[in-house]
């Protein structure tokens, strides 16, 4: 069986995660469900990166200890990772003894080698980024990656050579093309860091204590990009006595970050792991960040949007949709109510809700609940709808695995879209009324399978729609619920039974109503 491991950052919670947050972490978790229904053996890592100066400084001004605060905010990330069904096989935490012992190692490993040596680094130093820049980074006097002030801060520090890994890097880049998605990314970091001349890194602080300690310096506190970035080994038992998972799975087959973090993860990550001599991942995918109108989410703007009330207001499946739907591939999301609204109403309720009711009613109306079986193409309508499936089945699995996963939703309701034509093409009530029993039975057959194909590849994405459509159309055995099921049209259609009467999956809004629920709950 062929495998797959996928990893998420690990997030530094200072607060609830607002929907870019969860962004990250609902598309790793979709690609994740999507290899699985493939027969791969799958495995995702996520986690809370726990170390820092500000971890530090922000558990002090809640009157707390940093260990009790990270605990807090690791306990709130897995709360909403349930609530938003994250199928992940393991949450790691850097504060766990056998992460710190490990990147104690490996920092050993590297100071051996001659990768690290002891200098004095005078720099302006961003808190809320854990990161050092010269002066020539700066944008207006601030930090170039968040905007914030920056404060020049010198100390003694050990270095990682960079320089001496950046031709080897460069290569990499070049001989393995996919690497980097989108492409971009990787033009990006060669201009704005590597061509320039990239300067060793700072891997030690020492004016503050709350992380791992260098083992033969413990005044010094490593730094936390290279403790955070080693937990994707750690969390699979890299330098422990048990390292099955890490012989399993490594290297990562996809590694997906949000473009704030792109440099640590594009250039010092693979630095890190040749220093290593270990595989660097296979694909590491870069993705943008949903704003809103009037720029990014901001509290004191009064614009953020938390995955809580869209879930507990609109239903899991309904959010996650959306998330996956509005994003396009390499650029930024916009979010507003009204676009949030108005895909509810149209493409859930309109376009599938409807498509499953209508067929559901019909069903029960002309056949007494009972599926007829399929005979095959009896005409061109018939013929076209099986092809339109055919093509967006393909076009699914394409952009699924070029991680277009937007693209990936669109091909699903181009299968809706062309069923709900169908429907109006060989207007049923009329077969019925005409008695062409045989015709009536085809489209009936007809709809029932591709309401079985789109239930099964929105799987990935929308667990419990999935679930709903296929017990609504009497689908239980778990043979006709298989992937490998929809290759062929037509096949699980016989000797079914819809339910005599299901519940909308999806209920249409007041959208009037709705967005101004949502703006009210932005201010909040």
């Amino acid at each position: 069986m062929e495998k797959f491991y996928i990893t998420t950052p690990i997030y530094y919670p200072s607060g609830k995660f607002h929907i870019g947050t969860a962004y990250t972490t609902v598309l790793a978790d979709t690609i994740r469900r999507y290899k699985k229904l493939r027969g791969y053996d799958t495995f995702m890592l996520t986690g809370t990166d726990e170390h820092g100066q500000k971890i530090e400084t922000v558990a002090k001004e809640h009157g707390k200890t940093p260990q009790e605060h990270v605990d807090e905010m690791a306990k709130m990330a897995k709360d909403l990772w349930k609530l938003m069904d994250i199928n992940y096989d393991y949450f790691i935490r850097t504060t766990e003894p056998r992460h710190k012992k490990a990147v104690q190692e490996i920092f050993e490993y590297f100071l051996q080698k001659g990768d690290i040596y002891k200098g004095e680094y005078e720099g302006w130093y961003c808190m809320p980024c854990e990161t050092y820049f010269t002066e020539t980074q700066l944008v207006d006097g601030k930090c170039p990656d968040c905007g914030r002030e920056v404060k020049l801060m010198k100390e003694e520090a050990y270095f990682f050579n960079m320089k001496k890994y950046t031709e080897k890097l460069l290569k990499y880049y070049d001989e393995h093309p996919d690497f980097i998605q989108p492409e971009y990314r990787k033009t990006e970091m060669i201009n704005n860091f590597i061509k320039p001349g990239l300067e060793d890194l700072c891997v030690t602080r020492t004016s503050f204590d709350w992380g791992i300690k260098v083992k033969s310096d413990s005044k010094h506190v490593i730094y936390v990009w290279l403790d955070a970035l080693t937990n994707y080994l750690t969390a699979l038992g890299y330098t422990q006595d048990d390292d099955e998972l890490f012989k399993k799975y490594w290297p990562a087959d996809l590694q997906i970050i949000g473009k704030d973090i792109a440099r640590f993860h594009l250039i010092y990550w693979p630095i890190f792991l040749m220093a290593l001599d270990l595989p660097l991942p296979k694909k590491i995918l870069v993705h943008n960040w949903i704003m809103m109108k009037d720029g990014k989410m901001s509290k004191s703007k009064g614009n953020v949007v938390y995955p809580e009330m869209l879930v507990e207001r609109y239903g899991l499946d309904a959010t996650r949709y959306f998330l996956l739907k509005e994003f396009p591939y390499g650029q930024d999301a916009i979010f507003t109510p009204e676009d949030f609204v108005n895909k509810y109403n149209f493409d859930l309720c309109n376009d599938l809700g409807n498509l499953l009711n209508r067929t559901i009613g019909m069903v029960n109306k002309y056949f007494g609940g009972n599926v007829p079986n399929y005979k095959g193409r009896i005409n061109d309508v018939d013929a076209e709808l099986e092809e339109t499936v055919a093509s967006k089945i393909s076009e699914y699995e394409n952009n699924m695995e070029d991680l277009h996963f937007s693209n990936a939703i669109e091909s699903i309701w181009g299968i809706i879209s062309r069923a709900n034509k169908y429907i109006d093409e060989t207007a049923p009530w009329t077969l019925a009324k005409q008695e062409k029993t045989e015709k009536l039975e085809s489209v009936m057959s007809h709809l029932v399978e591709t309401l079985r194909i789109v239930a099964i590849l929105i799987k990935p994405a929308m667990t419990e729609t999935s679930n709903k459509i296929l017990s609504q159309l009497g689908i239980n055995e778990e043979a006709s619920k298989e992937y490998d099921t929809i290759k062929e049209f037509g096949k699980t259609t016989s000797d079914l039974k819809v339910i005599e009467k299901g519940e909308p999956i999806f209920l249409r809004l007041d959208a009037n109503e709705e967005i101004e629920y949502i703006k009210n709950k932005m201010k909040e």
